[in-house]
């Protein structure tokens, strides 16, 4: 195969937002960045995309210029999630065909004949061999009819006659007979329309138990799919950058993750401190000013805009570098006010204060959770609710997953025979409404959605991808009982937890009884670029859905929330694109474009530096905004022109 046309500019390399040196070990350290990254430039903007926001005057003045972006590491990795492929290498011929052969047009479709086994069924090949049945499902586990893909139609025998024309006649007495039969079969056919039409209200309900109907499919639970959304298709998607604001210099690896959108304002964390903006025109609103630099953040927040951070007890100083995070805050993003900050110790820890990794909200319940067990607290007044003691089982609260409801991760046993076990509480008492054994051979697990309660698990240390997945575990969370296990393979599908923490997963979104995950990246029918898909799995059953929505060419995209009953999922852009915002109907899957960011090369190569897996992204009614989570020592001059977050808006 030729090689492919050269791109009009080369590909930007490595990724803002990988750490160029993480912490090691202990709970919730930062991990490992993952292989390859997410086409960061190898050359950063010059001008074209407007100085970044000048920080605030009574900030603390820099101390040097950042290193590679948001956390980037020192050699960035090469190609990596959603990279083009680089225009010096031989395209593959195309997913699932061999060498040497055109590519068949129409990624997964038959183009004459029997059609190919569908896109999501492996056959248990050697590493390295590509699968010949599919992508996706168990080694072993016959395919299932549907995923995206037409079934195999039936084979009708030719008619045999004898008279050569292919066709036998009738005789007359034989078109008598098959005339009057036709007859008989109208009659009963219009007698049942007539007996089932009884006017405009049997209409709409026929429609909405229509998988084509405005009700969409049923969800599995007896309601439907789709609709429900806030966000609507726009008159003009285009975007331009809202405003922008320059990374804060540090001399060593720094965490800045936390980021989250009120009514009024963008607020984003920076150094000891959360700044509130204007989500429209960036200026600042206010402050809220920290004891030391935060330690974790929640994601969620109570529909007055309040929500909990960690952060340390005090600055770094010579005898003490790195201060314990032990400090729990709760904040009102509202008013931009911190509302109450306090410490707890535990009964074995003496007069320690204990060290927190992680920490969620779920309505007015603070909870936290680290190596020295779990903490909670009232979000509006900071009185405790319950704190770390010691177990008689030996088993202590690693970490929470907050949002609607309020689940818990605990260890039980030594290193050589944990056993994990994870809980549905009781916001308000911390007392358990039920409880699920991880199976054997789950160091840790991750809470993806509480209600439904969905738990995400490296079993065995089985994916091989560092993602922190091979199987998603969906519980009743009302008995404890498994409803259902699905096969996350690592190969296969994109979803992302920090093994460490209980809530850290991305790239996925949980709703309409379904968990939608991206696959990983694959080659497209383009000469060069890859694509993905989002795909969905029925939370009861277990079983694929059949549904499909595609990225498109030389695009990839993920999940990054639901609305209603749809998936909002981005759109990571080729090279010589901008981003984009789409809805996806959860009932039909069609796509509805939301928003497409600019193609200018210094604005697309400031959007390509946020990794997914090492950024927050949020999208609201027209404004989408990227930032970096950890920020890391200069390195070079290379770094002056990173960004520490952007924001987009529609024109």
């Amino acid at each position: 195969m030729t090689q492919p046309p050269q791109p009009p500019n080369e590909p930007p390399q490595g990724g803002t937002g990988a750490p160029q040196n993480p912490p090691q070990g202990g709970f919730g350290a930062p991990q490992d960045p993952p292989q390859g990254g997410f086409g960061a430039p190898q050359d950063p903007p010059q001008g074209g995309f407007g100085a970044p926001t000048p920080p605030p005057a009574d900030a603390a003045p820099p101390a040097g210029g950042p290193h590679g972006g948001t956390g980037a590491p020192q050699n960035p990795p090469q190609g990596g999630f959603g990279a083009p492929q680089s225009p010096q290498q031989q395209p593959g011929p195309g997913y699932g065909y061999p060498a040497g052969q055109p590519t068949q047009p129409g990624y997964g479709y038959p183009q004459g004949g029997a059609p190919q086994p569908g896109y999501g069924y492996p056959q248990g090949l050697p590493p390295g061999q590509p699968p010949q049945q599919g992508y996706g499902f168990p080694p072993g586990r016959p395919p299932q009819q549907g995923y995206g893909y037409p079934t195999t139609p039936m084979q009708h025998p030719p008619q045999q006659n004898g008279d050569g024309g292919g066709r036998k006649k009738f005789s007359t007495q034989m078109q008598i007979i098959v005339a009057a039969s036709v007859a008989v079969v109208l009659i009963v056919v219009a007698g049942i329309w007539y007996g089932s039409s009884g006017g405009d209200d049997d209409k709409k309900d026929q429609a909405s138990r229509s998988s084509g109907g405005t009700g969409g499919k049923e969800d599995g639970t007896g309601g439907t799919l789709g609709g429900g959304g806030k966000e609507k298709a726009p008159t003009d998607p285009k975007a331009a950058v809202a405003f922008q604001a320059p990374l804060p210099k540090v001399t060593d690896v720094t965490k800045l993750n936390g980021s989250w959108l009120t009514d009024k304002a963008y607020v984003k964390t920076g150094l000891n401190e959360i700044v509130g903006y204007d989500r429209v025109k960036g200026t600042k609103l206010w402050s809220i000013p920290l004891a030391g630099q935060l330690c974790a953040a929640s994601r969620h927040m109570s529909a007055d805009y309040k929500t909990a951070v960690v952060f340390e007890e005090g600055r770094p100083t010579k005898d003490k570098k790195y201060p314990p995070c032990n400090q729990i805050g709760g904040l009102d993003l509202k008013t931009g006010k911190l509302m109450w900050s306090k410490s707890v110790t535990a009964e074995t820890s003496g007069d320690a204060a204990v060290r927190f990794a992680e920490v969620t909200v779920s309505g007015t319940t603070v909870a936290a959770g680290g190596l020295e067990g779990g903490a909670a607290f009232d979000l509006n007044t900071g009185a405790e609710r319950w704190k770390p003691k010691a177990s008689a089982d030996g088993c202590s609260d690693r970490g929470y997953g907050g949002g609607e409801a309020l689940a818990v991760v605990r260890s039980c046993g030594g290193y050589d025979d944990r056993q994990l076990v994870v809980q549905a509480l009781n916001p308000t008492t911390g007392a358990p409404i039920s409880s699920f054994k991880m199976p054997p051979g789950v160091d840790y697990a991750s809470i993806v959605s509480t209600k439904p309660l969905v738990v995400a698990a490296d079993v065995g240390d089985t994916a091989g991808d560092g993602s922190g997945i091979s199987d998603f575990f969906s519980i009743d969370a009302s008995t404890g009982k498994l409803l259902t296990r699905i096969a996350a393979d690592g190969d296969k599908y994109a979803a992302r937890c920090a093994s460490t923490q209980v809530e850290s997963c991305g790239k996925v979104a949980v709703g309409n009884n379904r968990i939608y995950v991206p696959t990983e990246d694959h080659e497209g029918t383009s000469d060069y670029g890859d694509t993905n898909e989002i795909v969905s799995f029925d939370l009861t059953t277990g079983k694929p859905t059949g549904d499909r929505a595609d990225a498109g060419e030389r695009y990839t995209m993920f999940p990054l929330r639901m609305d209603g009953g749809n998936i909002i999922a981005y759109k990571l852009p080729p090279y010589d694109k901008g981003g984009q915002i789409v809805s996806i109907d959860g009932g039909t899957f069609k796509q509805t474009l939301l928003m497409e960011n600019p193609s200018d090369k210094a604005i697309r190569d400031v959007e390509r530096s946020f990794t997914p897996d090492y950024s927050e992204m949020l999208y609201e009614d027209g404004h989408l905004y990227l930032s970096g989570t950890l920020v890391s020592k200069p390195h070079g001059s290379l770094d002056t022109d990173r960004r520490l977050f952007v924001g987009f808006s529609r024109k």
